[in-house]
């Protein structure tokens, strides 16, 4: 009896810690929700994705800031030497300014972890596999 207890323990506290991850690597389909809302009417993703009033987002992760031929990009990004991953896209998207003075994106940022974190679950569906 009391091993089954101890298992069950075992087994609960491990299914906790596995959403806790879970949460830290983000819902993507809330963040498609977030992208939509928040992102979208500058920036396309997806099959068929191009340039619009911002870059498009497809393969960001390992990309070169400013590097995509069909956008143009400001002098500050292309100059910025960012590759961007998680810690880079998640301090730009909470202050592009300040992680890119003299950057073109208008945003005023998202301070929520959990928000970025969605977004950037989001974000990484649309790899080159």
């Amino acid at each position: 009896m009391i091993k089954i207890a101890v298992l069950t323990a075992a087994l609960v506290l491990s299914a906790g810690l596995l959403s806790v991850q879970a949460h830290a690597e983000g819902d993507a389909e809330a963040g498609a929700m977030l992208f939509k809302k928040l992102c979208s009417s500058c920036h396309y993703i997806g099959r068929n994705a191009r340039s619009s009033f911002g870059p498009q987002l497809n393969g960001i992760f390992g990309r070169q800031a400013g590097s995509t031929t069909d956008y143009q990009y400001s002098d500050a990004m292309k100059a910025s030497s960012i590759v961007w991953n998680r810690e880079t896209l998640t301090a730009y998207v909470q202050d592009p300014s300040a992680v890119v003075p003299g950057t073109r994106m208008s945003f005023w940022g998202l301070s929520d972890p959990e928000k970025i974190a969605n977004l950037l679950a989001y974000l990484q569906t649309f790899q080159a596999k």
